[in-house]
């Protein structure tokens, strides 16, 4: 399942590309889509998803942004605070329609967003431009986002969602790997004496150390007269 980054990265890789010829909607977007000669900002915004792997983390395939946003409000996928980049943004400019435009949010700022949209240009019309573009927009322009259902960066190692016998092996797996990880050199002769003194046996040079290890050593080395 992808991730916000790499639908990013795609929709990154199209800024530029513009309308051929210029003013009549055709783009390899709307070819793709079916609907070459359309407006097609959220064309543009579906054929990055679908390169991405990813259409299907979107509640609905359509060309139209209240479509999209009525499909997002059944799905549970709708929301209008704190975005986050990956989202699918919804415009109200004024006048026209009530939802006129989309992007993809590629940044969160304290005024508003920065997103890369389809259908718009660096000056002049906003909805209807010709050309991919990176835009800053504010908050006051935007009805809402489409939350897709990324796979967050933290959802292959979500500690909450394990289980105890999980998390031991986790961790044993863990140790296992530090515990691989040569001493530096700088340590290397104090450990040496630690471990003639007997404060610690000098294995897994490089594992994490619990409370009750350090305890014993700490009491070894005191026994030695070490602290």
């Amino acid at each position: 399942m992808a991730t916000a980054e790499r639908v990013l990265a795609i929709a990154r890789g199209e800024l530029g590309n513009t309308e051929n010829p210029a003013g009549s909607n055709r783009t390899k977007y709307g070819k793709w889509f079916g609907l070459d000669g359309y407006a097609w900002c959220m064309m543009f915004v579906m054929w990055v998803f679908w390169k991405a792997g990813a259409l299907g983390l979107l509640p609905k395939r359509t060309a139209s942004c209240g479509d999209l946003m009525n499909a997002a409000k059944k799905a549970g996928q709708w929301v209008t605070k704190d975005y986050r980049p990956g989202d699918v943004v919804i415009y109200d400019f004024p006048g026209g329609a009530a939802t006129d435009h989309t992007g993809i949010i590629e940044k969160v700022t304290l005024t508003g967003v920065v997103a890369i949209e389809g259908n718009t240009s660096e000056a002049g019309s906003q909805s209807n431009g010709g050309m991919v573009c990176r835009k800053t927009r504010p908050y006051s322009q935007i009805v809402g986002v489409v939350r897709p259902k990324y796979r967050q960066e933290d959802d292959d190692m979500n500690i909450d969602k394990l289980t105890d016998a999980e998390v031991l092996k986790l961790g044993q797996r863990l140790q296992a790997v530090m515990g691989r990880q040569p001493v530096s050199p700088a340590l290397a002769p104090e450990l040496s004496e630690a471990k003639s003194k007997g404060i610690t046996d000098g294995t897994s040079p490089g594992a994490f150390c619990t409370r009750a290890q350090a305890a014993v050593m700490t009491l070894r080395a005191a026994k030695n007269g070490k602290i």
